[in-house]
């Protein structure tokens, strides 16, 4: 079983010509499973209801293709059932040529287009022309107040449909579109004017202490809560190589006048000196670094940052290995996490290796960089909008995979679990999942707890609702770290008591079960007390 598009338009010598172009493996997963793709669901139904237009090609006795473009009322082609489409055809639209090609070959296909989102949606079907009865419905609605006189309808049995190859597609879009889009720029833009022009604003020229320096020169709107800043030398000089999943520690000054230490991936390509990229959600319930980035970071402002670094690397398994480093990646970004996840994209289309990108998100528009992934990636990115219905399955993603595979997964903390607690599960070796958090992510369902810090003779007493290490800080220990996330193992201290549930991605087995080690920033204990050596 599997794919009925694959089925369909995969022949032998299709198969050829994507094995011969390096395609095939993308396409492979599409030849079994449960994913028939000849039954509607909600997604495509709410998609083909939302569309005014779409082109039909059906099959000549000359062997030609003939296109046409059908137009009409948004919601024109109706959804019949789970497997039939039908829809009226208006005045000045005769289709001799289609009809008398339906008469020979009643084999067609479609494309549903969203160009405001970059979207289509192939599909392929048999059609006839619709009877009375189901004429009646198909002019219901909408179409009887179109204005033009209906010629015929016509009901289409769907053999199967593909969302892939939504690329170089130019998009079009309305003025109530262009107004809702532009709606949270124009409102920045008059809260900037009004500070601009309130003498008590000071204007920030650097910020942080840190011996990189970098000038903001150029800022970008990715979404209409991600903002992606561009940084570059302030002399224009080489900026220091980094590696695919590397991070930045950038200062922001708070509400409160500290300077704080934020941490953006490098989402710019990993070969690029002459600058690195950082995107940065705004978060309005977030601690505030978020929010300070957009206010605060302009045009030519001076961060001086710490040196990059990478607790998120790819793996090369020594680079001598060259099989071992083209083993396949799987890439599996949440939201913003996408950040990291496109330069470990990058960096593997370089060196050839095998490679699938799933991308979730809220919904497309918020959803960065997506329209460049489609153009570079193709049918190796697979999305999943939660506005639409459409969910990741973890489970599927890990059970499909190749038996080398190695999978990444950058997002909430939730989605992390999801993968951890699966895996587990599978019996997937815990080498193959790396991962990294945002921040330190405690989750919904932590338990207070009881920690003794055995050098300093404190105990204290750490609520669900905090890190342990945050409320080591509290207690006044000067207790080192660095990213806060489980990411960098800075933090790590040894457990002299008590049983850990260790949540990092940092910690090796060894040092977990042998060593005793713990990441206070976002792990947790099993029981009700842990007893640290600090």
């Amino acid at each position: 079983m599997g794919h009925k598009f694959a089925e369909i338009a995969f022949t032998d010598t299709v198969r050829e010509i994507q094995q011969e172009l390096g395609s095939r493996a993308g396409y492979a997963s599409m030849d079994s499973g449960e994913d028939y793709n000849n039954i509607l669901g909600q997604r495509e139904a709410d998609f083909i209801a939302a569309r005014d237009s779409f082109y039909m090609a059906s099959v000549s006795e000359t062997g030609w293709p003939y296109v046409q473009h059908r137009g009409g009322p948004v919601g024109f082609m109706k959804i019949i059932d789970r497997q039939t489409i039908g829809f009226a055809d208006f005045s000045g639209n005769r289709q001799y040529v289609s009809l008398g090609n339906f008469k020979k070959d009643n084999r067609v296909a479609l494309f549903f287009m969203d160009y405001p989102n970059k979207t289509r949606l192939k599909m392929l079907g048999k059609i006839r022309v619709a009877s009375a009865e189901e004429s009646a419905s198909l002019t219901s609605g909408e179409v009887e107040d179109y204005g033009a006189r209906v010629e015929r309808g016509f009901v289409i049995t769907v053999e199967a449909f593909d969302w892939n190859c939504p690329q170089h597609i130019t998009p079009r879009f309305t003025e109530s579109q262009v107004r809702d889009l532009m709606a949270p720029v124009i409102e920045e833009n008059q809260a900037l004017r009004l500070n601009r022009n309130n003498t008590s604003v000071t204007t920030i020229e650097s910020l942080g202490d840190g011996p990189l320096e970098l000038v903001i020169s150029g800022v970008r709107q990715l979404t209409p809560r991600i903002r992606l800043f561009e940084l570059r030398d302030p002399g224009g000089a080489w900026l220091p190589q980094v590696e695919a999943g590397s991070h930045l520690k950038v200062p922001v000054r708070l509400t409160n006048d500290q300077v704080a230490i934020r941490h953006y991936s490098i989402c710019s390509d990993p070969a690029r000196r002459d600058i690195y990229q950082i995107a940065v959600l705004r978060e309005e319930d977030g601690k505030g670094g978020s929010v300070a980035a957009h206010q605060q970071f302009n045009l030519g402002l001076r961060l001086n940052c710490d040196l990059p670094e990478n607790n998120f690397p790819l793996h090369t398994d020594g680079q001598a290995d060259q099989e071992a480093s083209q083993r396949p990646a799987l890439l599996i970004a949440g939201g913003i996490g996408i950040t990291a996840i496109r330069s470990m994209a990058r960096s593997l289309k370089a060196r050839g290796a095998p490679l699938e990108i799933h991308y979730a998100g809220r919904r497309e528009q918020e959803m960065a960089f997506l329209d460049s992934l489609l153009d570079e990636f193709g049918s190796r990115l697979t999305i999943y909008r939660s506005d639409a219905g459409e969910r990741l399955n973890v489970e599927n993603i890990l059970s499909h995979a190749p038996d080398d595979g190695v999978f990444y997964i950058c997002g909430p903390g939730r989605l992390i679990d999801a993968f951890t607690h699966a895996a587990n599960s599978l019996n997937i070796d815990e080498e193959r999942i790396r991962f990294e958090r945002f921040t330190s992510d405690i989750g919904s369902n932590a338990r207070p707890v009881t920690v003794d810090l055995h050098r300093s003779g404190i105990r204290i007493q750490v609520p669900a609702d905090q890190s342990i290490l945050d409320a080591i800080i509290e207690a006044g220990i000067d207790a080192p770290y660095s990213c806060g996330a489980g990411n960098c193992r800075t933090c790590a201290v040894k457990v002299l008591a008590g049983e850990p549930e260790h949540r990092d991605s940092a910690l090796s087995v060894t040092e977990r079960e042998d060593h005793r080690l713990i990441c206070p920033c976002v792990s947790r204990a099993r029981g009700d007390n842990l007893v640290l050596d600090i």
